[in-house]
């Protein structure tokens, strides 16, 4: 976390739409006067205000992961883009440590959004003055929220959001800081009331929904017994996580909603041959105390990083096996899948199916759910280890241990939404707030957890099971990662590591012993190895043939047949290479690492002296001519 991943994706967006975009024609021009290059640059700032947040190792951490597609057409040039995003860090909205802060568009918006707006949607405090802002930190060093704003509000506009459409994203962000206003007391009897209305009559008025009907079914209620459905009081404590709870959803259902309007300006309808992908997403984590959000970022990097070993290590020996190549196959010891089968394995059960099973067991707590883990797992794996004293465990994934502490996981994992209080969301008279919760409008759904798959990205999971089936938060985590691999291994791999310098947010700092161990847990120690060993680059006779016969042009004989093979071979004893530096396999030529780049710089050369002499009997022509 805090390598520059982030940036380094920003970077090559900029490159791209740099050298492909459509920078010439007014056709390339969209409705609101912009280019679609320009759209795509403008989104990065809009996802990175509502989607990044100041963490301890990084202060523009982005909390979700992002797959970017830049689409092209026939001739090269940009066709359209799309975002498809990930494991969004939802408990952030409601909690935060004294070291980081909430989303950053909340503090842009209460410091640098108009008075007329703030007024309307009842907003009269700064971040010190609301629940879900004030434990936390204010301000980053260097940055200026008020500016921030602004450049948000510009790129909103540049990527064609209307003002009203920017006003119900406003609209959501103060019905949150609303909500975690709202001050609740326990009863003799342990039941929850109401301490004041004031915060709860600002939230109904922003969210457009009766002030009864909310407070009747946050604090009472009505759940199906068998046939009938009946009133049920809540406790203090039931209350306070449901409020967190909608307020998570909440965002999060409106961070689906943005996503998908960004993604219908950048849509164009035909003319996509092939695309480039570039996939930005949470760094492993090591914090003071990690949770289940932390497991899920971990495990999430954990099987990106076998998928880079694997690539790197495994499909690349198979490859010089397949082409026939003379090659020691080399074991490089970085299998992760043992630790992998920890987190996610059914039989015998790991972590996330643990944690699922314990969910439906109507007397299971986080104590009950450690002590299993500990069962299933202690001594058996050496990945795992049980502490003596904390309620927790110890897992040994690649980067580093992580001690696990699991308070709290159950209701985590459970999240569930008070469908009372959803129901009246989606038949809200603020058409934006009920189209977030269309799913539940008219009580569509009627069974505990219902609509729990839809939350987590606006239906974007597919899933066999009924509407309505409960869903934890672990197995949507595992059904959008497995997406995202099918996704990564349908397409050509290529890896960006980030190296962190220092952990202490310090430019022109190397800490040389934090380097060297991230280049070994990451594989790049070993990347440098086989890439000196074997042969990383290869191209396929024919290509080779056609790009680079330019170099020895009377070699190959034009009245004769020479398969693409044997010409291959020609051109390559008439370029005298030493044959140290490639091998001929069945289908392509392989080389060692430099030197196909060497064969581009002696083309470049050899081009530059035909267009030369090109241009010399032109000119001269021309001048004869007149």
């Amino acid at each position: 976390s805090g390598a520059g991943k982030t940036e380094n994706t920003k970077k090559v967006i900029q490159f791209l739409t740099a050298i492909a975009g459509d920078h010439k024609t007014a056709a390339a021009l969209t409705a609101t006067g912009c280019s679609l290059e320009q759209q795509i640059l403008s989104a990065n700032p809009i996802l990175e205000s509502f989607g990044n947040a100041q963490t301890i190792r990084n202060n523009n951490s982005s909390r979700f992961g992002k797959f970017i597609r830049i689409e092209f057409n026939f001739a090269g040039q940009i066709a359209g883009a799309n975002i498809e995003w990930y494991l969004f860090e939802k408990p952030r909205v409601t909690n935060q440590s004294k070291q980081e802060r909430n989303y950053h568009v909340f503090y842009q918006f209460m410091k640098g959004a108009d008075k007329s707006v703030k007024d309307r949607l009842l907003i009269d405090k700064g971040p010190e003055g609301y629940t879900f802002t004030r434990k936390c930190r204010q301000t980053i060093q260097g940055v200026d929220d008020r500016a921030e704003f602004d450049t948000l509000v510009a790129a909103m506009a540049t990527t064609g959001f209307k003002t009203e459409e920017q006003n119900d994203l406003f609209r959501v962000l103060a019905a949150i800081l609303h909500m975690g206003n709202m001050q609740f007391q326990a009863t003799r009897n342990d039941e929850a009331v109401l301490r004041e209305q004031v915060a709860a009559e600002k939230l109904c008025h922003v969210l457009g929904i009766q002030l009864s009907d909310f407070t009747r079914a946050v604090l009472r209620p009505s759940i199906k017994a068998g046939r009938d459905w009946v009133t049920q009081s809540r406790t203090l404590q039931q209350v306070l996580l449901s409020v967190e709870a909608l307020a998570r959803s909440m965002y999060e259902r409106m961070f689906g909603a943005l996503v998908s309007r960004i993604n219908s300006a950048m849509s164009r309808p035909d003319g996509k041959s092939t695309f480039i992908g570039v996939l930005d997403i949470a760094g492993f984590e090591i914090l003071e105390v990690n949770s289940f959000e932390q497991l899920c970022i971990n495990y999430t990097n954990e099987r990106l990083q076998q998928f880079f070993n694997r690539t790197m290590f495994v499909l690349e020996q198979e490859e010089y096996t397949r082409e026939g190549i003379e090659w020691n196959f080399i074991d490089f010891g970085m299998d992760l899948q043992p630790t992998i089968d920890l987190i996610d394995r059914t039989k015998p059960i790991g972590v996330m199916s643990c944690l699922d099973e314990e969910c439906v067991m109507p007397k299971a707590t986080d104590k009950t759910f450690t002590e299993k883990l500990h069962g299933l797992w202690a001594n058996k794996s050496d990945k795992y280890e049980a502490p003596r004293f904390a309620m927790g465990f110890t897992i040994k994934h690649y980067a580093s241990q992580v001690e696990y502490s699991t308070e709290g996981w159950l209701e985590k994992n459970k999240d569930p939404l008070n469908e009372n209080v959803t129901r009246l969301l989606g038949n809200s008279s603020e058409p934006f707030i009920a189209q977030l919760y269309s799913d539940y409008a008219d009580g569509q759904s009627g069974t505990p957890g219902g609509g729990n798959d839809v939350s987590s990205s606006g239906t974007r999971v597919p899933t066999t099971l009924k509407r309505g089936a409960f869903r934890t938060v672990g197995q949507r985590h595992k059904d959008q990662l497995n997406l995202l691999m099918a996704q990564l291994n349908s397409t050509q791999p290529h890896f960006v590591r980030c190296i962190l310098p220092n952990s202490e947010k310090r430019a022109g700092k190397i800490d040389t012993p934090l380097v060297l161990d991230q280049l070994r847990c990451n594989g790049v120690l070993e990347g440098i190895r086989i890439t000196r060993q074997g042969f990383p680059n290869r191209i396929p006779f024919l290509e080779f043939r056609q790009r680079y016969e330019i170099l020895a042009p009377n070699t190959i004989p034009r009245q004769v047949f020479v398969d693409s093979k044997q010409a291959a071979s020609k051109l390559l004893e008439a370029f005298k290479m030493d044959k140290a530096k490639y091998r001929l396999g069945h289908t392509k030529v392989f080389f060692r690492a430099g030197v196909l780049g060497e064969l581009e710089e002696i083309r470049d050369v050899e081009l530059s002296k035909i267009i030369v002499q090109f241009q010399a009997m032109a000119r001269g022509a021309l001048s004869r001519s007149r």
